[in-house]
């Protein structure tokens, strides 16, 4: 089971109802209505916020990977990349 999967496992079902829209949104590039960002010092990784829970992803010539989808704390942000 990967990192995205366990992340997924934790959340409640009205948490993964929401993140499934988002993600949807997020496939499709439909970043409008989102909390949408590019972080800092990066190119092409940007997090969308959804009340305290984070997705961070990067974008590669239109191909979007997910990178982490976490509750926000200390190390949201320091991803191992």
């Amino acid at each position: 089971m990967d990192e995205i999967q366990k992340s997924l496992k934790k959340l409640s079902d009205k948490e993964r109802k929401s993140l499934k829209k988002i993600l949807l949104k997020i496939k499709n590039q439909e970043f409008y209505g989102l909390d949408f960002n590019q972080l800092k010092g990066h190119k092409n990784i940007f997090r969308v916020r959804k009340g305290t829970l984070r997705i961070i992803f990067t974008t590669n010539n239109g191909e979007i990977k997910i990178l982490a989808i976490e509750r926000r704390s200390e190390k949201t942000y320091k991803l191992k990349l």
